[in-house]
């Protein structure tokens, strides 16, 4: 039987069984113990349950864009004692229509009361900025109430339109520069998969914001070109691996493509865990300082959309990028021809012990019957007969001279 230290790179002993190491073991040696290749029918049902629903979202309850996008009037104002209620209370009495928003922005001293509403004219701002004054007397920088305080944009709908225009070709230029490299550097499959990887993600990702409901500013769409350079990051680091492990595959029949694929996961796969994790805190860090002590809304947007690109962006170059690429290269003659190769290798090798096993039984019973001895008498084999001693002959001589006789 083989011990421990027979164990080969796919974490298999010489007896074909998968050696017993704990989960953390296995996690970080990368022996190939999980098996990620060898069910990815179960990933693409995942990945295509999560398409569905990003999908579906996207379509059912659509996008809150900003006021970037949409166009409109923001006013904003330091928060002192105000509360929503009591804004929304005077945007209405002033205007005679409620306002689209009224956010608190911030904690302590530095929070903000942020309102958003369609396009005002000069005398509406004007006269809300009166009316906000005179109810909440807000301080400005020289700790005085002043009318100052209180500051106002409006933003055409057509400059959210130009921001769109600029995003969509950023993206396709992208696309193109990365299939290309791809394509150069590695092939033509890995390229094709690593592109649907990319869709994948940014789908997704559309997708939750439009679950959840997350506001899409332009610090949204920057975030989302960003999280395009992580996901293609993470892919190639997987690709590259599988690469090397594949390289003159066709030349040994130890392993198939596919089990060569799983291997490469396996042994990236610590690698994509830390790096998400380096990724992860930082965007944390950013969505803690944005939201509780600078009040910076851009800054919140930008960090959610990469939090959410960075989870997406791991879970799809180990379970969907991998798998898919090896389903496409599966579809080659090259890498058929191979697996039957490997298949019939390992038959032959199966038959042949099967064979040994056999003409070893077949030893062991010739050998008792060669003996005489049936089951029945097991008395016999243990104790054999002995030929009897022969008798002392009473005429040998003992060396004495005999006495004389008279």
């Amino acid at each position: 039987m083989a011990d421990n230290n027979d164990v080969d790179t796919l974490g298999t002993t010489e007896t074909g069984q998968p050696p017993k190491h704990g989960f953390f073991v296995r996690l970080y040696t990368g022996t190939g113990a999980f098996e990620v290749i060898g069910k990815r029918k179960m990933w693409y049902l995942i990945s295509g349950a999560i398409m569905l629903i990003a999908i579906g979202a996207i379509v059912l309850r659509g996008f809150t864009f900003g006021i970037d996008f949409e166009g409109g009037t923001k006013v904003s104002m330091p928060r002192g004692d105000a509360d929503t209620t009591a804004v929304e209370t005077v945007f209405s009495d002033t205007l005679g229509e409620a306002p689209e928003s009224v956010v608190i922005v911030g904690n302590g001293p530095s929070a903000t009361v942020q309102i958003r509403s369609e396009t005002l004219d000069n005398d509406q701002t004007n006269a809300l900025r009166q009316a906000l004054f005179e109810r909440f007397q807000p301080v400005g920088e020289d700790g005085q109430p002043s009318p100052q305080a209180i500051s106002d944009s409006a933003v055409s709908e057509t400059w959210g339109g130009q921001i769109t225009e600029k995003a969509i070709i950023a993206l396709v230029v992208f696309l193109a520069l990365v299939a290309v490299y791809i394509t150069v550097r590695y092939e033509r499959y890995m390229a094709m998969a690593a592109l649907a990887t990319l869709v994948f993600d940014l789908v997704v990702t559309a997708g939750v914001y439009a679950l959840v409901g997350f506001e899409v500013t332009p610090a949204t769409v920057i975030g989302w070109l960003t999280i395009l350079g992580f996901s293609l990051y993470d892919t190639v680091i997987v690709f590259d691996k599988v690469e090397e492990n594949t390289h003159g595959f066709e030349h040994t029949t130890r392993r198939t493509f596919a089990e060569q694929a799983n291997l490469a996961i396996n042994q990236t796969f610590m690698r994509s865990l830390n790096t998400a994790l380096i990724s992860v805190l930082p965007i944390i860090a950013l969505m803690v300082i944005a939201v509780w002590l600078l009040g910076v809304g851009t800054l919140q947007d930008l960090a959610l959309v990469q939090l959410v690109g960075v989870v997406v962006g791991t879970y799809s170059s180990i379970y969907f990028a991998t798998p898919l690429l090896v389903t496409l290269r599966e579809r080659t003659e090259k890498v058929r021809v191979h697996t039957r190769r490997v298949m019939n290798r390992r038959a032959r090798s199966s038959a042949s012990s099967d064979a040994a096993e056999v003409s070893d039984a077949e030893v062991t019973d010739t050998e008792v019957g060669d003996a005489g001895v049936s089951d029945a008498e097991p008395a016999a084999v243990a104790a054999p007969s002995r030929p009897a001693r022969p008798a002392r002959s009473t005429g040998r001589p003992t060396g004495k001279r005999s006495p004389r006789r008279n």
